[in-house]
């Protein structure tokens, strides 16, 4: 049967094939390794024979042939079934211990399956209904293509769980499968079990066996899906770097695995209860794929065969990624190009944080004795081993436990990669396995291997590699459930050959055999106490002195695996163990070894480098001398200089401006995305926020315990003036006021936090913002507290920001700002994803969204300068320097880096310093860089006239060796007398600044201060002041920098910065605006970067200069040596080229003209435009941001001067000049050595001095950053995708990551996209103050006033989030305010002339008796009506130049005046307004969150109409009260009305009827406050098609709904219907009542119609004290509607009053207009109108405009009497939308895009004219508003011959008047029989006007008749019944018609001339 054969490789070249495979693995681009038992077994001998040409035919598959082959032909073999031992079961489907194994019957148990096992369904030919369940080894079952099955079989019994059948005849024996014929595995074995989504074991796919009826189908299926790999992995997955994972190679699971949700939070083996899984590597697809398309393999095939071009197995520094081998032509980017960063790029283990190792349990269980640490093993080892516990039991250690660290960190990193992401379980992908643990642990030493000597592993690059090597392995599956829904079977799996506890020492050992011992494997048999013991053995005897790691791995047969890696290699351990220790035990750690004194051996070991002594002595003796003779050099020209500030008339230094403060544009822009943020809040439904209460705005920045930042703050807050548009403080604000806005988070923080609490809860129409600045420090938990309670500041920001009075106080938001948000951006955090405010991007689509004069300079743009090639990089990393670290590292292992790192740092300070004043032998103690920072601080002062220098920032997180750092150098400055050139500053987050007395002065001289006490409080005040500031702190807390800072020395950061958040803080420091008017183009500006500044050079003599700076390049990559010279030879040719021509000058260099500050002008730039200041910038948060180079004013020297290259210059030429280097040697602060030939004479050097000053160059030029080669590593190197490694590191030491199962970030985020990111995949650590918020992505856990405002380090965060406030005041002012119009009245002049006035001027109402004797004012006096005709009347004498030019129709939209006002208590608001007093009011309260309604239908018969007319009512539950419904039914009878005798104060009496269209959120409908509270009945009166958004905006109104045949019709319709429903309401309560014995006269006749725009309402009171009244006073106040309408309601005699009204407000209301109290006049906007008086005078429902004022005349030709309180007015809101503007005349033909003009209203009947889709009577109305003058020609400004107009008021435009009067009998008409009218107006004339009518009215010659009606027929008969041809004479073409179509309705005009 073959089983002889099983587990034996089929070729005698194993150990070759073996060998190559996995070299070439290691070699290969590939993260993954290749599934090497696969290749071994049959793969590899496949390939080989395709490689070879050979046609050999595949083992398994001749043999499967000649077993089965003859199956199907010959008959069955006879088969004895041997006699089953006694006593056993028989029974068919239970095996033979009586276990059942019937798949229905246990297909819900649990069942162990052993690692590397799968469960399968055997068929018995007893049980043809039934599976059998077996565990099979998978190794023994085919893939998809029926290949690669060992021969033989290996399985165990899952019922009675009895392991090792090593024969299928023995095991069909043992499940009483009962065959007759041989037993055969691929005739029983048919289907996978699998578990469905229930966990329960169902039939699977059929297991593909050759010879299978499913063998065609799973081949096409398979080509199909090596094509479909094929752009996947060849994109990406192949190209990678092993030290790279790669993102977008999968990217559909990338984007699966986002979308899914957050993974599992504590993640577990849960798939061991899913026994279909394959725990197989990877399918053999990829070689399948290597097969078919070998082009898509970016290297050649694995196996070794062919010539492998990669680099060396060790990655060589020497080897340079431009070597041909390297790069391989279709494939440039792939592995070449990126392997040299790469080999450097992958950094340490990320600290476990603040709150030390991360939860996780781990399994302790010892086995065996305990291993003992040997007692000298630092001493051997010079390096503490760090071991990391891996799979399994972990044996107890003892002894000298000092000596060994032990971490969890890769035991978490590997149960993590255990459990698969819930993203791929909800899809129910239960046969997807995780990675095995064999297979971790070899790809674990598949990535140690590759890494080199100087590099650190880092787990987040491990979790990749398994996250790569799972997703390639289940490549199918995943794609299938990504694609499709999950399907009961899955596809069948390929099952490439998994690596066996067995075999994994042996493979390990294989892998590690390639990399010169680098990595050991050691093996134990029992435990891994035996390996632990053994590798302290070898360490002890110094055998593995080349070895970094130890592997250990104790692989039973039957049990799991053991494991544990040791980190040995001493650079390694240093790191990986410093970095465990959370930043509290690191400063504990080197502040016990400064006190006990463990740093004097390194001290002493110092002295004896130095060939001359210890330093020292130098010191002193060079002291000596220097006192002796003060004449050196040095000494004597900075005393000069020195001396030369104090004469008057010293030249003076034109670099030097201090900032303004405006705002930038960014700073704008991100305060309105704040605001518009917090507006978005307000605008919610959920009532979080309601901004319309607030009437101010306060605030409190809360800042971390830093002096600097505190005072920083201060600063901006003081010079912003945002106290002052607040208006919290008054003129003059002083310190002291500003200083209550900031709180230090310290130890007196509660208390000032209290007084805040306290503030916002006495003010609640106060917005209090809470601003969290620098919002990422100190989010440690209050109830997690890991450190003693004696630091007050731990959990100080969870304490006050999270208390409950903030969260719950409505009035207090609170706004984190930071820089690095990342920490709340986790699963739990409080901040909703969309209250984040990201600081936008500079361009957009190439376009330069706010155009700025400066351009920030931060992380990204020195990554992209220092991989730009075109000069000295920004950030750089000193190699020398990490040389000595780490050969002192190994000789002092006691000492902890840190130390070692400052002091030798300190040293080579000191050593610089001591080579630049004179002792050039120390030029070989100190490294370059260091040597070219000392050049520059001492020799930049003497460039300038004024002494400005430049800063050099030295960054020591821990503040103890800060001071030891402070004290050297302060000692060494004074040994070598430069106490007055450069000063040295301790920067203490606790302490402020302190500066010699001597800097102050020129500080104060510098910045033009008086104040004598002045001290600099902030970094930004030592502008310009050469200085080292030396930096401590663990994390900088937010200080700016100022632009003089020339060097960021941050060689001191610890490997705890390797979090995102620390490592981007701390390259934060040197971030940088850049004047953008500099660089013009990417080339020059690049080459400004290298300028004088940057190349080392010596004041000695040339060669020297030479020597070094040869010394300096070889220690950079040759790369960078050639780029370098090239570049001096390209620009040499540059500059000669322009020094010659003069006409040239534009082609200069801008890094010439940089460099040598010499500023030529580019042509056609005025040179005086240049010499301006700077235009302001915004709050100093930019920092050193801003300030121009003061260019060379025209005149100041001969125009060669100011062209030729300059001495500084130099360095871009090739050639010498004496003469330019004895002349200006001095001041040749750093050159290459090499200075251009010029011929300018010496004195044109002198003249440009004020901008060689360094300040010049500060707005040019980021500083240059040096960083530990470590941390250079990592921010240099990228992944595939570009993206820095730096971006993908655990965001912030207090979280976590949710699951390794997790997509990488991708470069092409946006800052949103990655808040997502970082929202989805991490969990905050028990320490963080957000741990207990279970938010879990839930809605209702983020609170709802908490923003975030998220931007790059100094770039204005503070700037904007102080605009912010001040234009959030401005809006709640705003808010608060509101537009009223603000018109005189209009037609003043044209007052009635009568003897009656209202002279009675104190009466409160008005008389009776006096009031009838008052005349009718027919003038129109609204200025809404400005445009309208005017009224005449026998009073009047009005001459045609009284009224002025009417404006012209397209003026009619222009705004007309209005004043903003501020809201008073009594205003009448809009939807936006809920505050707590009208909730209830409004119908939002929470207990009504649905307000019922019901509707009511009401009908009426109106005989005009001729039908009846039904209303609806929409009335909520809560104002059924004011309705009367019938008993049984319900039905609405009428509406209550009160009593004309009830006096009661508590209600308003008259129902508020407000027609509306168009304005569901803007009207004014909201009369809570108006009303001042009381009780009233408020009636919408709505359009039938508006209903539905009129009842969700305000859904505890009444609504009244006019019929839709109203839809389209106009404000008269509205009032109409108003009117009549009033009355018949009035009709119906007087029958109602009078059964209560009420008389009908006592019933309340009155009901107001107001606009849906009144928003305030005033009184007027007068003084009429004195003499006749004659001294009048008056003064106008705010009161409310309820007092108004009282006050009117209350008048005597008040029912014979028709219509009462009031003035429309205007702030230039004159004396007259009030001094009369009364007047009998139109009334407009707000009318109290008597529906009994007016019972026969109603409103024309056609009418869409004057329709109040056609009433009006109506009402008082009926003899009625109109009264107007002039002591009260009404003020009117403008409104922008709806109203009469929602009525659009537009063309019925669809297609017509013309603009309509009224003059198209109306054409001639039948015509063909383009009809419009507008109703007729609005057609008209604007037809004779505009055109009027078409059909009376005589009357156009013809005042005293009107046209007369009959029973109807229409406006024919301002230039035409009209003369009003009514046919009705009795009524009250103007006198006409003086006046002679130029036109007769006959509108819808109904009987009342008859022939006689007409005839006692005289018109003039050639007066026109215009008569209009409903159609042509009553046209001519009105024609004929007014005889009106006797005296006009008509035309057939003096017909028209309004523009409608026939359905429309339109009507018809006639028009005549008077005979």
């Amino acid at each position: 049967m073959g089983n002889s054969y099983a587990g034996q490789l089929k070729t005698t070249r194993f150990e070759e094939v073996l060998h190559n495979s996995i070299e070439a693995s290691l070699r290969s681009n590939n993260l993954v390794p290749r599934p090497i038992f696969s290749q071994l077994y049959l793969e590899a001998e496949q390939q080989l024979s395709t490689l070879e040409g050979g046609s050999r035919v595949d083992n398994e598959e001749e043999e499967e042939e000649g077993e089965g082959g003859l199956e199907p032909n010959g008959p069955p073999n006879p088969y004895q079934l041997p006699p089953p031992p006694e006593g056993c079961c028989t029974t068919d489907g239970f095996c033979q211990a009586g276990k059942d194994l019937r798949l229905l019957s246990i297909c819900s148990e649990p069942m162990d399956v052993p690692a590397g096992f799968l469960l399968v369904g055997a068929k018995s030919p007893s049980l043809p209904d039934h599976l059998l369940v077996c565990a099979v080894d998978k190794r023994f079952l085919p893939d998809d293509n029926g290949h690669n099955a060992l021969l033989g079989f290996s399985g165990n019994c899952v019922g009675c769980g009895k392991k090792g059948f090593c024969y299928f005849t023995e095991f069909s024996n043992h499940i009483n499968l009962k065959l007759t014929t041989q037993p055969k595995k691929q005739k029983h074995l048919k289907y996978y079990l699998v578990r469905n989504a229930q966990g329960t074991l169902t039939k699977g796919p059929l297991i593909c066996w050759k010879g299978s009826e499913f063998r065609s189908r799973q081949t096409s299926a398979n080509a199909c899906s090596s094509s479909l790999f094929l752009p996947l992995d060849s994109a990406a997955a192949l190209a990678a770097f092993p030290s790279d994972p790669t993102p977008g190679s999968n990217p559909s699971i990338a984007m699966g695995a986002q979308q899914a949700g957050p993974a599992l939070d504590h993640p577990s083996l849960t798939t061991a209860a899913s026994p279909a899984v394959f725990n197989g590597k990877e399918s053999p697809k990829h070689q399948q794929l290597a097969k078919n398309h070998p082009a898509a393999l970016p290297r050649p095939l694995v196996l070794g065969i062919l010539s492998n071009p990669g680099p060396p197995k060790k990655r060589h520094k020497g080897w340079s990624p431009e070597s041909p081998s390297a790069t391989d032509g279709s494939y440039p980017q792939g592995g070449g190009n990126r392997a040299k960063c790469e080999s450097a790029g992958v950094s340490c283990v990320p600290p476990v944080g603040v709150v030390g190792p991360a939860p996780v349990t781990f399994p302790v269980v010892a086995s065996g004795e305990p291993v003992s640490v040997p007692d000298n093993l630092l001493k051997i080892c010079k390096a503490k081993p760090v071991i990391f516990k891996g799979h399994g039991n972990f044996p107890y250690l003892c002894g000298n436990l000092n000596d060994v660290v032990v971490s969890p960190l890769l035991y978490t990193c590997y149960q993590n990669a255990q459990s698969i992401s819930r993203a791929y379980e909800q899809c129910g992908a239960s046969t997807i396995q995780p990675i095995s643990e064999e297979m971790q642990l070899l790809l674990t030493v598949y990535y140690l291997v590759q890494l080199a000597a100087d590099q650190v592993p880092l787990m987040e690059d491990l979790e990749q590699i398994f996250l790569r090597s799972w997703r390639e392995s289940h490549l199918s599956e995943i794609r299938q459930y990504q694609q499709a829904p999950p399907q009961p079977f899955p596809p069948v799996p390929g099952a490439a050959a998994p690596v066996t506890s067995a075999q994994l020492p042996w493979l390990a050992g294989l892998a590690a055999s390639s990399c010169n011992d680098s990595v050991h494997i050691i093996e134990c048999s029992y435990s891994l106490a035996e390996g632990l013991s053994e590798m302290f053995r070898l360490l002890i005897e110094g055998k593995l002195a080349k070895t970094n790691y130890v592997v250990i791995i104790c692989a039973c047969r039957n049990t799991a695996i053991d494991s544990c890696i040791a980190v040995t290699g001493k650079y390694q351990a240093r790191i990986l163990s410093e970095s465990l220790l959370s930043p509290a035990e690191y400063q504990r750690e080197v502040h016990y070894e400064l006190v006990t004194g463990k740093v004097d051996s390194l001290g002493a070991f110092f002295s004896t480098l130095c060939p001359d002594g210890d330093i020292d002595i130098l010191l002193d003796k060079f002291h000596q001398e220097s006192q002796g003779c003060s004449s050196s050099s040095l000494t004597a020209s900075s005393v000069t200089k020195a001396a030369a500030l104090d004469v008057s008339g010293a030249p003076v230094c034109t670099s030097y401006c201090l900032e303004s403060h405006g705002v930038r544009p960014f700073q704008l822009a991100v305060a309105q995305k704040l605001l518009s943020h917090l507006c978005s809040i307000a605008d919610s439904s959920t009532q979080n926020l309601d901004l319309g209460s607030f009437e101010k705005v306060d605030f409190l920045i809360c800042i971390p315990p830093s002096e600097v930042t505190y005072q920083q703050t201060l600063f901006r807050v003081w010079h912003s003036g945002v106290l002052l548009e607040l208006g919290l403080e008054k003129e003059p604000v002083t310190k002291q006021r500003v200083e209550q806005y900031i709180l230090k988070l310290d130890a007196e923080a509660q208390t000032k936090f209290k007084a805040f609490l306290q503030n916002s809860f006495q003010n609640p129409h106060t917005l209090f913002v809470l601003i969290h600045d620098h919002a990422h420090w100190g989010l440690v938990s209050a109830a997690h507290n890991v450190y003693s309670q004696s630091d007050p500041s731990v959990g100080l920001v969870d304490r006050l920001l999270n208390c409950r009075e903030v969260k719950e106080a409505p009035n207090i938001v609170t706004l984190h700002v930071t820089s690095f948000p990342y920490a709340l951006q986790t699963q739990h955090t409080l901040i909703s994803p969309y209250n984040e405010i990201h600081w936008p991007v500079s361009y957009g689509n190439g376009v330069d969204l706010y155009h700025e004069n400066k351009k920030y300079f931060g992380l990204s743009e020195f990554i992209e300068s220092t991989l730009s090639g075109h000069s000295l990089p920004l950030l750089r990393y000193d190699s020398s320097f990490e040389a000595m670290v780490t050969a002192l590292g190994k000789r002092f292992p006691r000492l902890h880096s840190a130390v070692i790192r400052t002091l030798v740092l300190v040293q080579h300070y000191a050593a610089a310093m001591m080579a630049v004043s004179g002792l050039p032998q120390m030029k070989n103690h100190t490294s370059v860089e260091t040597l070219e920072i000392a050049q520059n601080l001492l020799n930049a002062p003497k460039q300038c006239p004024s002494g400005h220098g430049l800063m050099v920032l030295l960054r020591v997180p821990c503040s103890s060796l800060a001071a030891v750092a402070y004290e050297r150098l302060a000692h060494v400055r004074a040994r070598l007398a430069l106490e007055e050139h450069f000063e040295i500053i301790l920067g203490n987050p606790g302490s402020g600044i302190t500066v010699g007395k001597h800097f102050v002065k020129r500080l104060k001289t510098w910045q033009k201060i008086e104040d004598a006490e002045w001290r600099p409080q902030t970094y930004l005040e030592l502008e310009g002041l050469p200085c080292i500031l030396i930096f401590s702190g663990m994390d900088p807390h937010g200080e700016s920098l100022p632009r003089s800072l020339r060097y960021c020395d941050l060689r001191l950061i610890n490997s705890s910065c390797l979090v995102r958040t620390a490592l981007e803080q701390e390259l934060g420091l040197a971030a940088y605006f850049v004047s953008s008017e500099v660089s013009v183009e990417k080339e020059a500006k690049s080459k400004a970067l290298e300028s004088d500044g940057e190349k080392l050079s010596s004041t000695d003599n040339e060669d020297e200069e030479l020597g070094a700076e040869g010394s300096a390049s070889e220690k950079r990559s040759p790369v960078k040596r050639e780029r370098s010279c090239s570049q001096d030879s390209a620009s040499s040719s540059r500059s000669s080229k322009a020094s010659g021509d003069g006409a040239d000058q534009v082609c200069l260099p801008l890094g010439s003209a940089l460099c040598s500050e010499t500023s030529a002008q580019p042509s056609g730039t005025p040179q005086g435009e240049q010499a301006r200041s700077p235009p302001p910038c915004g709050p100093a948060e930019e920092g050193r941001g801003s300030g121009e180079k003061q260019w060379l004013r025209a005149g100041q020297g001969p125009p060669a001067s100011r062209l030729a290259p300059q001495p500084d210059c130099s360095s871009w030429t090739g050639q010498r000049s004496l003469q330019l280097s004895v002349t200006s040697s001095s001041q040749l602060s750093s050159s290459s050595g090499s200075t251009s030939v010029s011929t300018v004479p010496a004195t044109s050097t002198r003249v440009p001095q004020a901008s060689r000053c360094s300040m010049a160059k500060a707005c040019q030029q980021p500083p240059i950053v040096f960083l530990p080669k470590l941390v250079y590593d990592v921010v240099m190197s990228t992944d595939s995708s570009g993206l820095p490694k730096a971006a993908s590191l655990l965001p912030s030491p207090l979280v976590m990551w949710a699951s390794s199962f997790r997509p990488l970030l991708s470069k092409t985020m946006t800052s949103t996209e990655q808040s997502l990111y970082y929202r989805q995949w991490t969990v905050p650590r028990p320490s963080h103050m957000d741990y207990g918020n279970r938010a879990e992505g839930r809605v209702d856990s983020f609170h709802p006033r908490r923003l975030l405002l998220s931007g790059p380090p100094q770039i204005g965060k503070t700037g904007a989030y102080l605009q912010f406030l001040s234009i959030l005041c401005r809006m709640l002012i705003r808010l608060t305010e509101v537009d009223v119009y603000d018109e005189e009245e209009i037609n003043a002049s044209l007052r009635e002339e009568s003897d009656w006035h209202y002279l009675q001027l104190s009466d409160p109402w008005p008389d009776l008796e006096l009031f009838q004797k008052m005349p009718f004012d027919y003038i129109i006096h609204d200025p809404k009506y400005e445009d309208a005709s005017l009224i005449c009347s026998h009073h009047q004498s009005i001459k045609s130049e009284d009224r002025g030019m009417s404006r012209k129709p397209e003026d009619l939209y222009v705004r007309r005046q209005t004043a903003r006002m501020r809201l008073s208590k009594y205003a009448a608001y809009n939807t936006y307004h809920h505050c707590e007093q009208c909730l209830l009011y409004m119908g939002f309260h929470p207990r009504y969150q649905l307000y019922e309604s019901t509707l009511h239908a009401f009908a009426f018969s109106y005989s005009m109409l001729g039908e009846e007319i039904q209303l609806h009512f929409i009335i909520p539950k809560s104002k059924e009260h004011h309705f009367v419904f019938s008993q049984p039914g319900g039905q609405l009878e009428s509406m209550r009305l009160p009593l004309v005798t009830d006096k009661s104060q508590e209600y308003i009496k008259s129902p508020t009827f407000t027609p509306t269209t168009g304005r569901h959120e803007h009207g004014l409908f909201n009369l809570y406050h108006a009303m001042d509270g009381a009780s009233h009945l408020h009636v919408l009166v709505v359009k039938e098609y508006e209903m539905a958004i009129y009842k969700k905006y305000w859904p505890n109104h009444i609504m009244l709904v006019l019929p839709s045949i109203f839809n389209s019709a106009g404000v008269g319709a509205a009032h109409f219907l108003i009117k009549e429903l009033s009355y018949h309401n009035l009709e119906l309560e007087r029958n109602r009542q009078e059964e209560l014995g009420i008389k009908p006269q006592d019933i309340w006749p009155f009901i107001v119609i107001s606009d849906d725009s009144c928003v305030m309402w005033n009184a007027v009171d007068v003084d009429c004290s004195g003499e006749r009244g004659r001294e009048f006073s008056w003064s106008e106040r705010n009161v409310s509607l309820k007092h108004i309408m009282q006050h009117i309601e209350a008048s005597p005699d008040i029912t014979h009053y028709a219509l009462i009204g009031m003035r429309k407000w205007a702030s230039k209301t004159r004396a007259g207009q009030v001094r009369e109290p009364f007047s009998r006049c139109h009334v407009h906007d707000f009318i109290i109108l008597n529906v009994d008086l007016t019972q026969n005078v109603q409103y024309n429902q056609n009418r869409f405009t004057c329709d109040d004022v056609d009433f009006n005349l109506r009402v008082h030709s009926a003899g009625l009497l109109l009264c107007r309180f002039n002591r009260f007015s009404v003020m009117k809101k403008q409104i922008a939308v709806g109203g009469h503007r929602s009525f659009h005349i537009t063309s019925k033909v669809s297609d017509s895009s013309a603009a309509i003009v009224p003059a198209q209203y109306i054409c001639a009947p039948d015509s063909k004219h383009t009809f419009l889709a507008a109703p007729a009577q609005l057609l008209l109305e604007k037809f004779l508003q505009y055109h009027s003058h078409r059909f009376f020609p005589l009357s156009l400004k013809n005042h005293s011959h009107p046209v007369l107009s009959v029973d109807c008021y229409l406006n024919l435009g301002s230039q035409i008047s009209v003369c009003y009067v009514s046919s009705r009998p009795h009524s009250l008409n103007v006198n006409c029989s003086e006046l002679r009218f130029s036109g007769l107006l006959l509108y819808l004339c109904d009987s009342f006007v008859g022939a006689s009518f007409l005839k006692q009215f005289h018109f003039l010659k050639g007066a026109t008749l215009c008569v209009i009606c409903q159609d042509r027929n009553s046209l001519r008969q009105t024609v004929v019944r007014l005889e009106l041809e006797d005296e006009w004479q008509f035309r057939l073409r003096d017909e028209f018609q309004t523009a409608n179509a026939k359905e429309d309705r339109p009507l018809f005009f006639l028009t005549g001339r008077h005979i």
